[in-house]
């Protein structure tokens, strides 16, 4: 877990054991300072090129153990590429690569930040610092036995070497916010699922009050009084009774309208009657990632402070095949007073945003809201895993997020919505059904949930894709991804904050 890695800022300095990090471009050129701390080893880089084909390309490594005439005991080279393609987004794909290339059992790294022409910017080196605290992220709390490779020692001390410390301090100061509210994120959609129950991920959600949130735990009883019909729905089969939690954090200005995120929390999905395939299944201890961004969204503002007023909701749920579960065919009535007939009881997780979405309109009257969900397997079959899809009724709340993609790496496609789509959840016995069918199923899953919104500003992001079992990347070796936290965070510091 990332809880033992240190991040702390000083000068420039070869250290004295341990592992020391430092950045070429595609010529194998070092900056100045960073010369100056190999001292006589510098000379080790372009010898080690050689006879390993390092071309110093971005992200590319080169590994050096017992250099000589330092005292480290291994250097590691970091390829930046060509120094005119450098671009700000770099530094954190720079941070995690030189993570990347230390091995598991280091206790100390050093990392001089500086490109062959200067010191990195303060900005940059705090990227860097951010990049190397997600990649070094690893679940293994219930590893009792590992390779010796997989040693991990109790705590690890990560020094960067800057111009100016104090200001990449302050500039790491939001990054480590940011970086815990990953975290949070990534821990919780690892959990599985005989840990991670409805009641116990409330529970857990509770611990943002130490940071100023107010958090409000509906259990089945008040979920019943409210008349959240369709969430209770969902998990009217499971042991464990389903939960919604209201996360507040007030830190614009007392009466504005807060901005408002909903996660899709089904902490284990059988599909129900409708029951998965057996293989695979597993995954859908994942289910649950719209819920765990949203908690480590409110984490990060929280930490860093953020100048504006957020609420996170957030509908706790397990799906499974039991006497009491739903059936096809049942009608269920929503919080909204519509009817639903469901017609596959694995088309839960918009029946629990349903009733979320309804409520988060009528209570809080937001600026916007946007929703996160694993909602279908349709929009990996459209877009892979590399990119969430994106409905919206709105065209700036749709720009906004696109934009907040390209600059964080977590990227959002805008896909249709209209009327043609909607007459497909039409329903001979209720005002919808939960399915529009094979074709268009992302689509017709976000005209569902466009049915419970009403005129507010809305986005639909189906991070199925992206949130769990996702590509590995320099910054991520995880299971679960912890997307959209990073997006989000962009998305109100860029637009809401300034």
């Amino acid at each position: 877990m990332t809880d033992r890695f240190r991040i702390k800022f000083g000068p420039f300095a070869s250290p004295r054991a341990g592992i020391l990090v430092v950045f070429c471009d595609d010529g194998l050129r070092l900056g100045a300072a960073t010369r100056a701390a190999l001292g006589p080893a510098a000379a080790l880089v372009a010898r080690a090129a050689a006879a390993d084909r390092f071309k110093g390309k971005l992200a590319a490594t080169l590994d050096i153990a017992a250099p000589a005439d330092l005292k480290a005991d291994r250097l590691v080279v970091v390829g930046l590429g060509k120094p005119k393609d450098l671009k700000p987004s770099d530094a954190l794909t720079l941070g995690g690569a030189a993570i990347g290339k230390v091995p598991a059992a280091a206790k100390e790294i050093t990392m001089l930040a500086e490109y062959p022409a200067g010191a990195m910017d303060a900005d940059a080196v705090a990227d860097l610092a951010l990049g190397a605290r997600l990649r070094a992220y690893a679940f293994d709390r219930y590893k009792t036995k590992r390779k010796e490779d997989e040693e991990r020692p109790d705590a690890v001390a990560l020094t960067i070497g800057t111009a100016d410390p104090a200001a990449a301090r302050r500039a790491f100061a939001t990054r480590a916010a940011l970086a815990d509210g990953v975290v949070l994120a990534r821990d919780l959609v690892n959990e599985p699922p005989n840990v991670l129950f409805p009641d116990a991920f409330a529970r857990r959600s509770t611990a943002l009050r130490r940071l100023g949130v107010a958090v409000e735990v509906f259990d089945a009883r008040k979920l019943r009084q409210l008349g959240m019909g369709a969430l209770l729905a969902v998990g009217q089969g499971s042991v464990h009774e389903s939960r919604a939690v209201v996360m507040r954090w007030n830190g614009g200005r007392k009466g504005d309208k807060p901005l408002a995120f909903l996660g899709k929390g089904v902490c284990f999905d059988t599909g129900g009657i409708s029951i998965k395939p057996a293989q695979s299944m597993e995954d859908m201890k994942g289910d649950m990632a719209g819920a765990a961004c949203v908690t480590g969204l409110m984490q990060a503002l929280a930490a860093r402070k953020a100048k504006v007023n957020a609420v996170g909701l957030i509908g706790l749920v397990e799906n499974m095949p039991d006497g009491k579960a739903q059936r096809p065919g049942d009608i269920i009535t929503t919080l909204s007073k519509q009817t639903v007939e469901v017609i596959n009881t694995d088309a839960e997780g918009r029946l629990v945003l349903a009733d979320l979405l309804h409520y988060t309109a009528q209570r809080f009257k937001p600026k916007l809201m946007i929703d996160l969900a694993t909602l279908t397997g349709a929009i990996i079959v459209a877009l892979g895993q590399e990119v969430a899809g994106m409905f919206a009724n709105d065209d700036k709340l749709a720009e906004q997020l696109t934009k907040a993609g390209i600059a964080t790496g977590e990227r959002v496609w805008r896909m249709p919505l209209g009327p043609e789509y909607d007459k497909l959840i039409d329903s001979k016995f209720a005002d919808m059904k939960n399915t529009g069918g094979r074709h268009g199923g992302a689509i017709t899953a976000a005209q569902f949930l466009q049915r419970f919104v009403g005129k507010t500003p809305w986005a639909h992001l189906d991070i199925a894709g992206t949130a769990m079992g996702s590509p590995q990347s320099e910054i991520n070796r995880s299971w679960a991804s912890g997307f959209g936290v990073r997006l989000l965070d962009r998305f109100v510091e860029d637009f809401y904050e300034r």
